[in-house]
Order: structure tokens, then C-alpha cells, then sequence
């Protein structure tokens, strides 16, 4: 008899709440082994570890602040130490602070880029060493990646406006950095983006004005966090995407729209 195939174990990002935490349960819910990053948000991701390990049976939480490289390259090993192996990092931690072309800064762009766009490149980067690593040399002869790596991108990307300059210079980034790191990291590694529309209501917005924000789409309503969770797992799931972007919003990056959701 053949060893039972390894628990396969995910890296979220920014998995204490709101869209990452979605995205940690429909994983957990799958069988995956969950490692719920968080900054700041130690009670929250006490409370993800506990449901994705009731469905699981097993997650732990980590935390590292994005904005640092040396907490960035910590973060993988310690996963790596605590669940044996890695093979997936899903990208969904996110800085996103207003500034405008009149408010611009270099140290609005560092913050947003380093958070943004470095950690996910250097994560990428991890995950491709471990796994090569690991098993490197069954991947040469098989030709098949062992790893992926979603990176959470925006519709806004595809429907462009002034607001949000640095969150969103660093979301094109990721997004260009996802086509180049599925080149690079092949064929170990697949790379998938996967970007959302509006999604989840914020304090920017009341409810009444999110649930009208919501609808304005083609399809009469842009993308549930069950949604976008079930694309990351398809991205995930599925053998043959790499160096693509999914963009999952009901179709509102067909619209335009002069400002920001939260600021219409």
C-alpha cells in the first residue's frame, strides 16, 4: 500500500478577518491545514484558528507585520516549522489608505508597495524555495508545479480612478509581479491572481449606500466573499492556470467610474 498523501497545508495572509478570513474557512472547509496570518488582530485570529481547526483539524496563527522584510522572510519558515510543509500561499493581507495625485508621498507608495507588492513577491519566493527544496527533483521529471500562490488583486486595476493613488500603483504591481513570478517560479510554482469588485462593506460606506454600490454591475451585483473564496480555491484546484488574473466582480471593471466605491 501506497503512504497516505501529506496534509496539504495554506498560508493566508491578513486571515484574522473580513475577506481572508473567508477564504481561510472555505480552505479549512476542504481539508486544508490553515496558517491565519494577522498583524494586529490577535483576537480575531485566535477565533479563525478555532473554525478552520473545528473543519480541519488543525491551524494555527502567526504574525508578522508586511511592511518589515525581515518579519516578511520569518514568516514561511516558522509555517514551515510548525506544520512540516507548505503548499500554498494565498496573498489577501492588504494596506489600503486614502491619497490622491494632490496628497502623494514617496512614504505612502513605500508603505503600500512594501505591504502590498514585496510581501507577496518574497513569499512567492519562499514557498518556490521549500518546495524545491522538498521535492524539487520529482518536479523536473514530472514537469507539474507542487505549489501556488494566489495573489488577492482589483477589479479597479481594470477601471481606473484617481482615488487611492498608492494602494492602487501597488495592486498594478502585484498584478505585473504575478505574470512575471509564474515565469520564474515555473515549473514548481503556479501563480494566479484573482481580483475582487466590491465586496464587503467598510466604515467608509453605510449599508444602504454598500447594498446600492453593490448592484451597480452588469450583472446586477458585483462578487460576495463566497465568491471570491470559491475562485481562490478553483485557483488553487485547478492544474493548469498560472499567470493569469480572475476577475471575479459581476462585471463592474466593464464600467467606469469616476471616483472610488467608498467615496461615490
Amino acid at each position: 500500500m501506497s503512504a497516505p498523501a501529506p496534509a496539504r497545508t495554506v498560508l493566508v495572509t491578513g486571515a484574522a478577518k473580513r475577506l481572508g478570513r473567508e477564504i481561510a474557512l472555505a480552505l479549512a472547509k476542504d481539508g486544508w491545514q490553515v496558517a491565519v496570518h494577522y498583524r494586529d488582530s490577535l483576537e480575531e485570529a485566535t477565533k479563525t484558528v478555532a473554525d478552520c481547526a473545528q473543519l480541519a483539524g488543525r491551524s494555527a496563527a502567526f504574525r508578522a507585520n508586511l511592511t518589515n522584510e525581515t518579519a516578511v522572510r520569518n514568516l514561511l519558515p516558522k509555517v514551515i516549522q510548525q506544520f512540516g510543509r507548505v503548499d500554498a500561499v494565498v496573498n489577501s493581507a492588504s494596506t489600503f489608505e486614502h491619497d490622491t495625485v494632490a496628497s502623494f508621498s514617496f512614504a505612502a507608495m513605500d508603505k503600500h508597495l512594501r505591504s502590498n507588492t514585496g510581501a507577496a513577491i518574497i513569499l512567492a519566493q519562499a514557498l518556490h524555495a521549500h518546495v524545491l527544496g522538498r521535492d524539487g527533483s520529482a518536479s523536473a521529471q514530472a514537469r507539474r508545479p507542487l505549489g501556488v500562490v494566489v495573489n488577492l488583486l482589483d477589479q479597479k486595476l481594470w477601471n481606473q480612478n484617481p482615488d487611492f493613488l498608492s494602494y492602487t500603483l501597488s495592486k498594478a504591481a502585484l498584478e505585473a509581479a504575478t505574470t512575471m513570478l509564474a515565469m520564474g517560479l515555473s515549473p514548481q510554482l503556479r501563480v494566479v491572481g484573482v481580483a475582487p469588485g466590491l465586496t464587503l462593506t467598510s466604515h467608509l460606506l453605510s449599508q444602504k449606500k454598500f447594498e446600492a454600490l453593490h448592484q451597480l454591475s452588469p450583472l446586477g451585483r458585483s462578487s460576495t466573499a463566497a465568491d471570491v473564496a470559491a475562485t481562490v480555491k478553483f485557483a488553487i484546484d485547478n492544474q493548469s492556470i498560472t499567470g493569469t488574473t480572475l476577475l471575479v466582480d459581476g462585471g463592474q471593471h466593464l464600467m467606469k467610474f469616476e471616483r472610488d466605491f467608498s467615496l461615490l
